[in-house]
């Protein structure tokens, strides 16, 4: 499999220069959720010019290119298109200026500021090579761009618009995410990768009175901070210490004046879990800890607990997880690791559960290595590496785009070499 490698990708030196410039087109043109135009095109073309039976406009703005190569496995590999309403602060001579209108009226910036300009870019390079070099490989290889990612809905619009009739049902679906570590090294795992999210809007009801006269009131200030304290208890309380969750009060929102007892309160949290056991206890715990707190604090009307934003756990499977970290040992040696538990989300896992079959997910850095190593002697990670969504996040053209593009083919190429 090593010598088939070798073979793809001795033609990524070729196509270097032309990734580097799409990846930087990429960047310069962030693209939000289902707006993905500019991007799903260049994807689209590369695949027909490289002889990709292509399928345009899945879920909105999705692309599916399908590369059929003699009898054998069919492996699918998925990169995310979309960006996030962030004002780039890389100062980069490719930073994104982009602004656009919201669904509201206002004017939003718009960043890559999560890596998905490398990933369009790696799978395209991908597609690219494992076009030109056809006699080292057997089988059908089916490159999917997917929208939205961001908003957790781009795999679910992308199957209700028929993906699992549009596309040949694949044996194994690849997908990997830039992440702030060292560029040129790849991470994989089996079994929890990335955490489920669930983030919550919760309305808990009181009473409204002067702020001279609470003993009219029901004061849904209070409720909401007593909730707030005891949700910390969950994971510190329920869950045993080697349980990994995290629960987030993102935002607490009641009243217009400091004189004023609100009638209600609005709460909205993010929920981390890396398992359905987890998830669900944690979510049943919320919801307990809602209600006893409004009942305790004689709420006159029962509290409102709506889910807004949901992505499911990322779970590897086990044997195609095995097959790929085999790969990459033998391809990028000392550089190939296993990596910790991510707290990010993804909905890629809905691709390969529409199909029902399994799918194996990786990370590949993308910071300076030396940029790295000194935060890491300092102990200054945290502070000094930027991470994804940050306005000042961007993943160092090389090697990480050598990479990427590498680890795909290394990948694919476990199933579909000769």
């Amino acid at each position: 499999m090593t010598y088939r490698a070798q073979t793809v990708l001795a033609g990524l030196s070729d196509i270097r220069s032309d990734l580097e410039g799409l990846y930087k087109d990429l960047h310069r043109q962030p693209e939000l959720g289902l707006r993905e135009h500019h991007t799903a095109k260049k994807a689209s073309d590369a695949l027909r010019d490289l002889g990709y039976e292509v399928t345009d406009g899945v879920g909105g703005t999705g692309v599916i290119g399908v590369l059929a190569n003699g009898e054998g496995p069919i492996v699918m590999a998925r990169a995310d298109m979309d960006a996030l309403p962030v004002r780039e602060q890389t100062g980069l001579p490719y930073a994104s200026v982009v602004t656009v209108t919201d669904d509201g009226g206002a004017e939003q910036p718009v960043m890559h500021a999560c890596g998905h300009d490398v990933h369009v870019a790696c799978l395209i390079g991908c597609a690219r090579l494992m076009a030109q070099a056809k006699d080292a490989w057997r089988g059908t290889f089916v490159a999917l761009f997917q929208p939205s990612e961001e908003s957790g809905d781009g795999a679910i619009a992308m199957i209700n618009d028929g993906l699992t009739s549009k596309s040949p049902r694949p044996d194994v679906v690849l997908a990997q995410h830039v992440l702030p570590y060292p560029a040129g090294h790849v991470g994989i795992r089996s079994g929890p990768f990335l955490s489920a999210a669930d983030s919550l809007r919760i309305t808990v009801h009181g009473r409204g009175a002067h702020g001279s006269m609470p003993q009219a009131a029901v004061d849904p200030v209070v409720m909401a901070a007593m909730i707030v304290v005891r949700l910390q208890t969950i994971v510190s309380r329920e869950l045993a210490a080697t349980t990994p969750a995290v629960i987030t009060v993102g935002s607490i929102h009641a009243g217009t004046d400091p004189n004023i007892i609100p009638d209600s309160a609005v709460i909205q949290l993010n929920v981390r879990t890396y398992d359905h056991a987890s998830r669900s206890k944690v979510l049943s715990a919320i919801e307990r800890i809602v209600k006893a707190e409004c009942e305790a604090s004689r709420s006159p009307k029962a509290p409102e607990i709506e889910k807004t934003v949901t992505f499911p756990p990322t779970i590897n499977d086990e044997a195609p997880t095995r097959r790929v970290a085999e790969a990459f040992a033998a391809h990028f040696g000392d550089d190939a690791h296993t990596i910790d538990l991510q707290t990010a989300s993804e909905d890629m896992s809905e691709i390969p559960k529409a199909f029902g079959v399994p799918f194996t997910y990786w990370g590949i850095g993308g910071i300076d290595t030396v940029l790295y190593s000194q935060a890491a002697k300092n102990g200054t990670i945290a502070q000094d590496i930027p991470v994804n969504h940050s306005p000042t996040f961007a993943p160092i053209v090389q090697p990480t785009l050598d990479t990427g593009v590498s680890a795909l083919i290394v990948a694919a190429l476990a199933w579909l070499a000769r």
